[in-house]
């Protein structure tokens, strides 16, 4: 009876966050069905938490604060990038206390996160001595019951992979839409049913034998790069870019590029890119391509690229286990990595290396090349979050934002004069907008702005505009490293 009490409890207020939280923009559905699964959402939070203690109390109050806590986060993250708290987000937690400056928080030595960690560890230790469990007296018994709740909720979790179970889960969730789902189901469920299909239907690529690689004589030169929250800055009410003007008279393309998401989700830019694939195409994987296939992409542009006889080269100043990159992109293709080890004495501006000394480093690869060179680079200098004391006397988030963009500005032409003169072919484009004050989410959809500037003989002429994709980028990047003869050109793809 304390059990039913206390689960009755905690789907009531579950249902009361949930309510509050959606408003008039995202109403409770109070369809039978549609309550039965949400209810079903919190039932499956309170019985995780009801393993570990067999508690009813504590187990329904730590319910109820789990609801709370992952509707203000997902509210939080709406507000900054225009999604709500998706499944994948959970990946990504063990990157936070490595890296909390990204993730706009603090380290966890900081008072301020944990004070209130030892006060809930205090008072989840107190409750323990003060509720008594509801275990049963026989000790076979108990130790039979403490096996049996996690041996169901696993064994429910693999058989939702297949039969009738996994039918059913994909009439639920026949495909990602996480407003409309999250206003049915709740977004307990919703986090759950997106999770199952998920794993129902993750396909992890394998890798495929290549030819042996091609020596070209050409020794063409193919830069690829990825500017860290880039786009025009008189979209955001700042000064000209000399760039966007140099871009507009001498790039071969150039324009907006829709990107998957708006202010952060760098990977799934950088997958479209380097895969060519759709969003659409991706199913319950859009959310981290990464995480997804790990790299396993037999068909991606590094290994397009290396079966034309290219070296593949990837730059990155930043950590290797970030997004676990430095396995993912290895499997992508790329023969060699640099990344932040190699970047040790490069100058920073603010917290990273500067876009100036990544600039250096790409054009000093493509002076120390033997043959075909494809490389990959992604700046870090303008990544978020811009506060106070990030840069000295500048403390406003638009003004950090500016100086760096000036300085992107500057590297890309560094790398314009640095590739004059040689067969070669630079791209650079945006990855998302920035997460700015001024810059929420709808503003101007997920464009960014992207470039394709042509050098030798086969340079053509400037000025031609195309909106594209990221996908559709990197599809055109398939067309340039094709052999001579084999499709090497920029054909624009249909409206």
């Amino acid at each position: 009876m304390t059990f039913l009490l206390s689960l009755t409890l905690a789907l009531l207020l579950g249902l009361a966050i949930e309510a509050r939280e959606g408003g008039q923009a995202r109403p409770v559905s109070l369809r039978p069905r549609d309550l039965a699964i949400r209810l079903t959402g919190y039932e499956w939070v309170m019985a995780f938490w009801f393993q570990f203690s067999w508690r009813p109390w504590l187990a329904g109050v730590s319910c109820v604060l789990t609801i709370l806590i992952l509707t203000i986060v997902s509210r939080l993250k709406r507000g900054i990038i225009g999604e709500p708290l998706v499944f994948s987000d959970f990946a990504l937690l063990r990157q936070v206390p490595r890296h909390p400056e990204l993730y706009y928080t603090r380290p966890l030595s900081d008072p301020r996160m944990a004070g209130p960690l030892i006060v809930a560890f205090t008072v989840v230790a107190a409750w323990y001595a003060i509720e008594p469990t509801i275990l049963p007296a026989e000790p076979s018994v108990a130790v039979l019951a403490i096996l049996a709740l996690p041996l169901m909720l696993v064994s429910s979790v693999v058989l939702s992979g297949e039969g009738k179970a996994a039918a059913a889960l994909a009439r639920l969730f026949p495909a990602p839409a996480l407003d409309v789902d999250i206003a049915r189901f709740g977004l307990p469920a919703t986090l759950l049913g997106y999770a199952l299909r998920w794993r129902a239907h993750r396909r992890i690529e394998r890798g495929v034998a290549l030819p042996t690689p091609i020596q070209r004589a050409d020794a063409p030169v193919i830069v690829v790069v990825q500017l860290e929250s880039f786009l025009d800055p008189v979209r955001l009410g700042g000064p000209p870019l000399p760039l966007m003007e140099i871009i507009r008279e001498r790039a071969t393309l150039h324009g907006r590029l829709r990107v998957p998401a708006h202010g952060a989700y760098t990977m799934r830019t950088e997958h479209a890119v380097l895969t060519g694939t759709d969003a659409e195409d991706l199913g319950f994987g859009v959310f981290d391509p990464y995480l997804t296939h790990g790299g396993h992409e037999p068909t991606s542009l590094p290994l397009r690229a290396r079966d034309a006889g290219f070296e593949t080269v990837f730059v990155h100043p930043f950590h290797r286990d970030f997004f676990n990159r430095a396995a993912v992109v290895t499997r992508l293709g790329f023969d060699r990595l640099i990344m932040e080890d190699d970047f040790s004495e490069a100058p920073r501006v603010g917290p990273y290396v500067g876009d100036a000394a990544m600039a250096d480093r790409v054009l000093a690869e493509v002076c120390a090349r033997s043959g075909p060179l494809f490389l990959y680079g992604i700046t870090m200098e303008n990544h978020g979050p811009w506060k106070p004391g990030r840069l000295p006397g500048i403390d406003d988030p638009l003004a950090q934002y500016l100086t760096h963009v000036r300085n992107t500005g500057r590297a890309v032409e560094a790398l314009l004069a640095g590739l004059e003169g040689l067969r070669a072919t630079l791209c650079v484009f945006g990855d998302h907008a920035p997460a700015l004050p001024n810059c929420r989410p709808g503003f101007g959809g997920t464009a960014t702005d992207y470039a394709i500037f042509r050098f030798g003989p086969d340079a053509g002429g400037g000025g031609a505009r195309r909106d594209l994709t990221a996908a559709e980028l990197g599809r055109q990047l398939r067309q340039i490293i094709a052999l001579p003869g084999e499709g090497e050109s920029l054909a624009l793809p249909p409206s």
